[in-house]
């Protein structure tokens, strides 16, 4: 049986400050950065992990979230998520991917949930209307520390009745991989991952040095993102099929 050696480890936030450091040219050999150098560039990577999740990384942050008893109720077709609110099991969650499920509660078999855009909500003939559940809109909020608990307020369409009620409303939710906070974190990511993060920190952190080495960092950023990109995707193959509510075309597809 074999096992995994210490240098398949995951790197702490040190090692790849200092190795995107040198990397760009602003760490000798046998040098150590200063500890402003360290929080400074602790930010930039910190913009540079949460840059990666707008591009449709990060696998392991996807859950499937259950809205169910006593969460979801009768007559109430608004859930919020967050810390805060309706659904605390993730701190931060960022967005819904398409498409949710609807687990019956006699049969426990599952049916499609689409779901609409704000214009197809608003647009609704009525929205308090108790039924059988169909679809959702997903009304993104201002995410800041301040304010955890205005993360994200799922809104059920048609308003769930006694019945649907006893069911559950199944959602994948896209969460936030956490910021590095100390020198000394672990990445909260696989050790393929390093090159692109030591790499995009060199990008961002090699300004005023010679062309060589900002074109460098640049090339080898691109690379190494591009890369992780086409790594990080599912093993099963992705099909897709017509929106059957037709007439709109101008959908966006997300990438997971």
């Amino acid at each position: 049986m074999t096992t995994a050696s210490a240098a398949a480890a995951p790197s702490t936030c040190y090692q790849v400050i200092c190795d995107g450091m040198k990397d760009a040219g602003k760490l000798g050999e046998g040098r150590e950065p200063t500890g402003e150098q360290l929080a400074e560039n602790m930010r930039r990577l910190n913009k540079y992990v949460n840059y990666l999740q707008t591009q449709g990384a990060i696998l392991w942050v996807q859950e499937d979230v259950a809205l169910k008893a006593p969460v979801l109720q009768a007559g109430k077709n608004a859930y919020t998520f967050g810390p805060l609110g309706d659904v605390t099991s993730i701190s931060r969650p960022r967005r819904i991917i398409d498409s949710g499920y609807f687990l019956e509660p006699n049969s426990l078999s599952k049916r499609p949930l689409s779901m609409i855009s704000r214009n197809e909500f608003n647009t609704l003939s009525t929205t308090v209307q108790q039924g059988t559940i169909t679809s959702y809109y997903v009304d993104k909020q201002l995410q800041v520390p301040s304010t955890p608990g205005l993360s994200m307020v799922v809104n059920l369409w048609m308003t769930p009745n006694a019945q649907a009620a006893l069911g559950e409303v199944h959602l994948v939710v896209d969460g936030q991989i956490p910021n590095f906070s100390n020198l000394t974190d672990t990445m909260a990511f696989p050790p393929e991952w390093a090159l692109c993060l030591e790499w995009g920190l060199a990008d961002q952190i090699c300004t005023g040095m010679p062309q060589e080495v900002v074109d460098r960092c640049a090339s080898k950023s691109l690379s190494y993102e591009a890369g992780l990109l086409n790594w990080d995707v599912e093993d099963a193959s992705t099909t897709f099929q017509p929106d059957p509510r037709g007439g709109y075309s101008g959908k966006r597809v997300g990438r997971y």
